[in-house]
């Protein structure tokens, strides 16, 4: 079979599995335009949608839908448009984006964070918001009224029940086996409470996908393409990462298909990410001659990146 050169395979990739626009859009800001202060003007934005075939009129459906749904905040300057992720999002945009940069190897103490609505409960309003901001952060329901994850962050979870407005409403606690009772293992409630097939069947398919890329980052790779590949490679593991529940390492089935997943995306980034910065900046300047270079905090993703 011939191989495939860069230019096919993004051709390929564009034609088999096009990304929504919509969608699109979030992978961009968060990788390429919130390390250049996380704003843009429509005409950049238009530029770097257009060597994935959205056209404008697509582009403006987006980010006006986006903006309606609380993530983007639209700015104008005589007849220019900017965008900017809204100041109240950012920090579940950011913590969304610093998952999937980070190594995936969270251990586990032998602890379950768990959170009960207690006998009264929720109405229903309050009900539904916070189960669907803890069933994205990765908890599971393991009973009505009862969330649980063996690795749950007391930072983000107080930020949830803060959004939600549900502090004072909701009982939060740490569990771990009782050694003198006799029960289950407390690890066998992830086969219950978790169905990870899904999960494990995405990230074989990333891998499939974009495994074969890195046969062909040997070659000189134009910025312009360097940039879409690094866009595709993010929106399609961000697509699978973020339904990972981000379990620890010792509560996965092994080999965990998640990891490799990591090294590829990690291997094909470090591949990309100096022809891309320079595209991404020449992009910008058009538009803005004092556009910021990337932040520091750009530099340490997947452990650290290249610089020049």
């Amino acid at each position: 079979m011939k191989q495939l050169t860069s230019t096919e395979w993004i051709s390929h990739f564009l034609a088999s599995d096009p990304p929504r626009s919509k969608s699109l859009v979030m992978t961009i800001f968060g990788d390429s335009i919130v390390p250049h202060g996380g704003a843009i003007w429509l005409g950049s934005l238009i530029e770097f949608l257009a060597p994935f075939g959205v056209n404008d009129r697509a582009l403006r459906t987006s980010v006006f839908r986006l903006a309606q749904e609380g993530w983007l905040v639209a700015n104008r300057d005589g007849r220019r448009s900017s965008y900017a992720i809204l100041p109240e999002a950012l920090p579940r945009f950011e913590r969304a984006y610093r998952r999937i940069y980070d190594v995936p190897t969270v251990n586990w103490d032998g602890k379950w964070t768990l959170l009960m609505t207690g006998p009264d409960g929720l109405d229903a309003p309050n009900r539904a918001s916070l189960r669907k901001q803890l069933l994205w952060e990765g908890y599971a329901m393991i009973s009505p009224g009862a969330f649980a994850h063996p690795a749950g962050d007391a930072a983000v979870l107080d930020e949830i029940l803060g959004r939600a407005g549900v502090r004072d409403t909701v009982y939060v606690f740490s569990a771990g086996a009782m050694p003198d009772v006799g029960s289950r293992p407390l690890r066998e409630l992830v086969d219950e409470a978790w169905d990870l097939s899904d999960v494990a069947a995405g990230y074989r398919n990333f891998i499939e996908e974009f495994a074969p890329l890195q046969s062909l980052l040997g070659e000189r790779v134009e910025p312009e393409q360097a940039f879409v590949i690094r866009t595709l490679l993010i929106h399609a593991y961000r697509r699978v990462q973020l339904h990972d529940p981000m379990l620890p390492v010792e509560l996965l089935p092994q080999p965990w298909p998640g990891v490799e997943a990591y090294e590829v995306a990690r291997a094909l980034y470090l591949a990309t990410c100096r022809a891309a910065e320079g595209y991404i900046m020449a992009t910008l300047q058009r538009e803005d001659a004092d556009a910021a270079p990337a932040a520091e905090s750009f530099y340490q993703r997947f452990g650290g990146l290249p610089r020049g």
